[in-house]
């Protein structure tokens, strides 16, 4: 079995700034990218940021330059910094590992997380 354990969520004033964690934990031997996404009520989810094994990263362009998604391969473990929240930034945020491996070729697919709810007060 594979968990995804997220924290770091909250209340925060406009301009302030959380950090978001999420850990995998599990018999993982890799995973392929690990990332964040959100999902506003009556909206489709959509990527914040990710990245991969290779330490490639996308952001959404609402994100670049107030979002950093930083990853420790050894700890199976993402992170996002956000800075300069907005108002509209207000909604829930899921972690996303896609492509996790087991031992001995084991591939056990994608998984979410349950979601951390982020809170920009005006």
């Amino acid at each position: 079995q594979v968990h995804l354990v997220e924290s770091g969520g909250g209340l925060v004033q406009a301009g302030g700034s959380l950090r978001l964690s999420c850990v995998a934990s599990g018999s993982i031997f890799g995973i392929s990218v690990m990332g964040w996404y959100r999902q506003a009520p009556g909206k489709q989810r959509e990527l914040v940021a990710d990245v991969g094994r290779g330490d490639f990263i996308h952001y959404a362009d609402s994100v670049k330059g107030r979002f950093t998604i930083s990853r420790d391969h050894a700890k199976n473990t993402v992170h996002l910094q956000m800075n300069s929240l907005k108002v509209e930034d207000t909604t829930v945020y899921y972690c996303k590992c896609d492509g996790v491996r087991g031992y001995r070729g084991a591939n056990y697919g994608d998984f979410w997380g349950q979601g951390t709810q982020v809170t920009v007060s005006s």
